[in-house]
C-alpha cells in the first residue's frame, strides 16, 4: 500500500476562464472563476476552495504525502496551504510543491505528462515506490482513492462506467473510453472516440468504462515514459493518456483496471460550479476539517 499522491494543479484553467456561465452565478464566484485556478474556487462552506475536499478525501482514503504540481504564475496555492517548498502540514496531510513552468514561446504549460515529470522530478525519494496520481479539478471518491491506494499490482486505474457518472450523456460521450482485455489489464485509452471505437470497448453487457486521469504508478516504469512522451498531434501538449498508451505498449500487464461505477463532481466550465457547490453542501460537513 502507498501513502503517496500528486495532484495536478498546474494548468492555466483556460476552459474555465472562457466559458460563460449559462445561469445566474454569484459574482465573487464569477470572479473568483476568472482569477483562480479550478482547484481554488471557493465552492465550500466559508468560501472554502475546492481543493479542500479532494484533500480530505485523501486523507480519509490514508494518504499522507501530497505533492500538488502548481503553475508558475499562481500563488493561491501555496499562499493557502503553506508557503515551504516541502512538508507544509495541513490536517494530518504533508504537503509539498512542485513547479510546472511554461516553456519560451507557449503561452500554456506543456500538457499533464510533463505536471506529473516535473511532480516526481520533485521527489527523487519516492524512486522504488508507488503512488496516485489525480487531476485537481475532479472530485474523486474515498472509495476509489483507497482503492488505488490499497492495490496490490504496480499499476492501475479506475475504470468509471460511463452511464453512471452524474453528466448529461453528450458530455460524457466525449471522455475518452477504456479498452482492456479478458483479465482486465488496460491496452489502450481512446481519446474522442468515434462510434465504433466505442463499440469495440463495449462489454457484453453494453458497459463503457471511461478514464477520470485516476491512476497509481510505479514511479521507476512511469518516469522514462514521461520523459520520452511525444507531443500530442492535436494538442500539442504532452498528455497523459498518451503516456500512458506509451507504457502499456512495452508492459502488457502494467496497468489493472478496477471497474467503479459513480458520479464524479468535475469542475470545467462555470456551469459546473453550481452543481459541484450542491454535491459539496449534500456530502460534506460545513466544519469540513473539524
Amino acid at each position: 500500500m502507498g501513502d503517496k499522491l500528486v495532484i495536478l494543479a498546474g494548468g492555466i484553467s483556460s476552459r474555465m476562464k472562457k466559458s460563460v456561465a449559462s445561469g445566474n452565478l454569484d459574482p465573487w464566484l464569477q470572479q473568483e472563476a476568472d482569477q483562480k485556478p479550478k482547484a481554488m474556487i471557493g465552492v465550500g462552506a466559508g468560501k472554502m476552495p475546492f481543493l479542500d475536499y479532494l484533500l480530505y478525501n485523501a486523507r480519509s482514503a490514508g494518504y499522507t504525502d501530497i505533492v500538488i504540481v502548481i503553475g508558475e504564475q499562481d500563488e493561491s496555492i501555496r499562499s493557502y496551504y503553506g508557503n515551504k517548498n516541502f512538508g507544509n502540514e495541513f490536517h494530518g496531510l504533508s504537503i509539498s510543491y512542485a513547479v510546472q513552468k511554461i516553456p519560451e514561446g507557449r503561452v500554456k504549460p506543456l500538457g499533464t505528462a510533463d505536471a506529473l515529470l516535473q511532480g516526481l522530478n520533485a521527489v527523487p525519494e519516492w524512486r522504488g515506490s508507488c503512488f496516485t496520481v489525480t487531476n485537481s479539478d475532479n472530485l474523486y471518491s474515498v472509495k476509489a482513492l483507497a482503492a488505488l491506494r490499497q492495490f496490490t499490482s504496480s499499476g492501475g486505474m479506475i475504470d468509471y462506467d460511463r452511464d453512471a457518472m452524474g453528466m448529461e450523456f453528450d458530455r460524457v460521450k466525449q471522455f475518452a473510453v477504456i479498452k482492456k482485455n479478458a483479465a482486465g489489464y488496460l491496452e489502450t485509452i481512446i481519446e474522442k472516440p468515434s462510434a465504433e471505437e466505442i463499440a469495440l470497448c463495449c462489454n457484453e453487457h453494453g458497459r463503457v468504462g471511461v478514464s477520470m486521469n485516476l491512476f497509481r504508478f510505479y514511479y521507476d516504469r512511469i518516469l522514462p515514459t514521461l520523459q520520452n512522451v511525444p507531443l500530442n498531434a492535436v494538442r500539442f501538449e504532452k498528455e497523459l493518456p498518451d503516456a500512458v498508451r506509451l507504457m502499456v505498449t512495452s508492459y502488457p500487464q502494467e496497468v489493472m483496471t478496477l471497474e467503479f461505477a459513480e458520479a464524479v463532481p468535475d469542475l470545467t466550465s462555470k456551469d459546473d460550479i453550481s452543481w459541484v457547490r450542491d454535491v459539496i453542501k449534500q456530502s460534506y460537513p460545513a466544519a469540513l476539517w473539524k
